[in-house]
Parts: structure tokens; C-alpha cells; sequence
């Protein structure tokens, strides 16, 4: 423990390193030729696993629905796409995925793709894997997709056969802790209550509800046709789904008080069905160039992605991923937390989400200011990629301008993205 928080405390120095502040935000809104931009932003709307709209609709239906979209309304030439990065964690078969649903949706034999797994951040991975070749110059035009389907793609956890140098280790031994445990870890070391998790799960219910009623999401969301088959009769429908699934109108933190205990077994047992994040099925797809290739292309220049990375620490705490990976990318930017008009931060669970905001000192109203994923799910690949499709749309809202998001990563990781709106 003492170690943790040793480390923690390091970090979290760099919060404000000498030349940030207003003078490192001014840096970053300059705008240049070599900037990676984003020029189409977009997702499905996310629905329950197992229970939504989309439980009957496959990984590969996902992503060719949104490459599909992403064809038709940039007006890109998809010859101009050279390759095609797909953020997922739970599919058998990814590349086979990747690739086939690339050409399926319409794009030449030119258009290659891959797989990015780094478990909760594989949609920004994949948003950085696409960045980080067009900086280099391997390619000029990208597309980065995050895609999970938790319904046909159950998480199995831990292998069953891991090497006894890896179930004999101190550290490596704790990848086999299940994610629940993880957040009881959480809660315990560092004392966060029942009643904050439950107060934070509230809001982020209320936020989401709000959000909804009131359309902030709708530039958000490409609406989706599926067939969905009825569990009781078995008749396969059409259905467009239009909205998130997962919103509990009316949730307060007294309601969720009432909800038992998901993990008895593991103390101090706060973690419950209301204040962790739902299993869900969604995809989001970021389309990025560089500005000089945009302007060029009399593509809309919706954002800049600014910079992403990651950072390890002990798996069994993995939640608290993000006290760890936002000071890191802050730094490398120039940028204090003062500087930062919105965050988007997964909420795994209420656990690392009050840990967060409390550790790194947040304004609470500018974190998930349209709920998190407590309220709105959590398929895994999606993640990284859905939040950067909200926050500029948040930004956009709000006329902003810098966004940051980050989650904490299974196995025991945390990663961070900056970026800044252009609307």
C-alpha cells in the first residue's frame, strides 16, 4: 500500500508542470499543417447486452454498418483509405473480422486493417495506432473503429492455463482477480463508501436521463437498422434503433442504496449492480488525417487528436488507472486539469469514478457531464472510441474547446487521450 500511494504521489506531482497552465493551453490550440485531425466522428447507440436492441446483431454487422456510414456521409473517396484499425477485445477472430467487414463495407482490396486489444482502452489504441502512422507517414488516411458485441462474444476472464511462473508471481498473479474483486479493492484501500458510489452512480444516470430527454446526443448517434428476434415468440424483426438503451429513468441514490451487494465474498462489498458499469453492445468510429490532407480534401475538420498514453500499476487497484494516465498526458501536452473543459472518464465502477475525481481534484461538473458508463454501458472495444464521439460533441455543445479522456484498463493499466474541438 505504502508503495502505492508512494507512486501515486509522484505522479500526480506533474499535475502542473513548470510551462503549463493557460500558456500550454494557448500552444495547443495553435493550429498547423502537420496536425492529425479528425474529420467524422460517430457511433451506434449503445443497448444492453444479452437484453437490447442489438443482442442478435454480430461484431462484424457492427463495424460494417459504421465503415458503411462513414463511406457515405464523408464523401471520401474510400480508395483514399489505406488502413483501417478495429479497437476489440472479445471477439475470437478479430483480424478475420477486421479485414472482411473492411471490404464488406464497400471499401477497395487497398483498404487494409488490424485488430487493437488493450482490453477497456482498445477503441483510443486504435485511434492512437491510426495517429501514429500518418505522424510517421506510413499512411495518410485512417480510420479508427472500437467494437464490442458482449451479447455473442462472452468475457471469459483469465485463462485457465497460465504458466505457474504467472500464478506463482506477486504481481502477475493478480490478472487472475476477476473485475469486481478489483473494484472491492478499491473501495477498501482508499475507503470509498457505499453511499459516494451510490451518490455517483446516481448522477451519472441522472446525467444520461437528462442528456437524452433533451437531445444532446442525437450528433452523436448514427441510427441502425437490425433484425432483433423476440425471446419469447422467436419472430425475427427489423427494428432502427435510434437511442441508448441503458438510461433507468428516475434513478436516484436512494434507489440504488436498495440494490444488494454484487460480491458478498470480496469486502468491503460496496460494488452492486447499479453502481458498476453494464454490460453492452455498441461500435464508434473516428476518421483522421492530417489538417494540410483535409483542407486539401475539403474534408470538415471536427477536431485535433493532441496526444494519448498509458501507464501501468498493480492490477488488483487497476480502477484507479486514470490518476495515473491523466497527469502523465497532461504533461506531455503542456496542459494543467485547470485547462481541461471536459472529461471523460469510464466509469468501470463508482469505486475508481469517486477515487478519480477525488485524488486528481476534478470539477465533478465537468466530468461525464452526459453520464458514463454506469448510466450507458460498457462494451469494452467500443470505450475509448465512444467517449472521444461524446466529448466533442459535449464541447461543441458547451463551445469549448480541450477535452481528456482516459480509463482504467484491465490487467492493470490506465490510458489517457487529448483532444480539441475545432466546431
Amino acid at each position: 500500500m505504502a508503495n502505492v500511494k508512494e507512486r501515486l504521489s509522484s505522479v500526480l506531482g506533474h499535475l502542473s508542470p513548470a510551462g503549463s497552465g493557460s500558456a500550454g493551453k494557448a500552444k495547443l490550440l495553435q493550429k498547423n499543417q502537420d496536425d492529425i485531425v479528425i474529420t467524422f466522428a460517430a457511433r451506434t447507440p449503445l443497448t444492453k447486452a444479452k437484453k437490447g436492441a442489438l443482442k442478435d446483431t454480430n461484431i462484424d454487422d457492427l463495424v460494417i454498418a459504421l465503415l458503411t456510414e462513414v463511406r457515405q456521409r464523408s464523401n471520401l473517396d474510400p480508395s483514399l483509405v489505406e488502413d483501417v484499425c478495429l479497437g476489440n477485445v472479445l471477439s475470437d477472430s478479430g483480424g478475420y473480422i477486421a479485414r472482411s467487414s473492411v471490404l464488406a463495407a464497400g471499401y477497395p482490396v487497398s483498404t487494409a486493417a488490424s485488430v487493437a486489444n488493450r482490453f477497456c482502452s482498445s477503441g483510443l489504441l486504435a485511434i492512437q495506432n491510426i495517429a501514429n502512422q500518418i505522424t510517421a507517414g506510413s499512411i495518410e488516411v485512417g480510420i479508427a473503429i472500437g467494437a464490442e458485441s458482449m451479447s455473442t462474444c462472452p468475457d471469459n476472464g483469465a485463462p485457465g492455463w497460465l504458466s505457474e511462473k504467472i500464478t506463482g508471481h506477486p504481481i502477475a498473479s493478480q490478472n487472475l482477480q476477476t473485475m469486481g474483486q478489483t473494484s472491492e479493492n478499491v473501495a477498501g484501500d482508499f475507503g470509498i463508501s457505499r453511499g459516494a458510489m451510490d451518490g455517483f452512480a446516481a448522477r451519472s444516470f441522472q446525467r444520461a436521463e437528462k442528456a437524452q430527454k433533451e437531445g444532446w446526443s442525437v450528433d452523436e448517434i448514427i441510427p441502425i437498422t437490425v433484425k432483433v428476434k423476440d425471446s419469447k415468440t422467436g419472430e425475427v424483426v427489423e427494428e432502427t434503433i435510434t437511442q441508448d438503451g441503458g438510461i433507468r429513468p428516475g434513478t436516484t441514490a436512494e434507489s440504488l442504496g436498495k440494490i444488494r451487494s454484487a460480491f458478498p465474498q470480496w469486502s468491503p462489498s460496496n460494488t452492486t449492480g447499479g453502481n458498476a458499469s453494464q454490460l453492452t453492445d455498441g461500435a464508434a468510429v473516428i476518421l483522421l488525417m492530417k489538417r494540410s490532407k483535409a483542407l486539401s480534401l475539403n474534408q470538415p475538420i471536427l477536431a485535433k487528436f493532441a496526444a494519448a498514453t498509458v501507464s501501468g500499476l498493480e492490477p488488483r487497484i487497476m480502477g484507479i488507472g486514470p490518476t495515473y494516465a491523466i497527469p502523465k498526458v497532461l504533461e506531455k501536452v503542456g496542459l494543467s486539469v485547470q485547462d481541461v473543459d471536459v472529461f471523460e472518464i469510464n466509469e468501470a465502477f463508482a469505486s475508481m469514478g469517486v477515487y478519480c475525481i477525488e485524488k486528481l481534484g476534478l470539477d465533478a461538473e465537468r466530468v461525464n457531464p452526459r453520464g458514463g458508463a454506469i448510466a450507458l454501458g460498457h462494451p469494452l472495444g467500443c470505450t475509448g472510441a465512444r467517449q472521444v464521439v461524446t466529448a466533442l460533441s459535449e464541447l461543441k455543445r458547451r463551445g469549448e474547446r480541450v477535452a481528456v479522456t482516459s480509463m482504467c484498463v484491465g490487467t492493470g493499466m490506465g490510458m489517457a487521450g487529448v483532444f480539441v474541438s475545432e466546431h
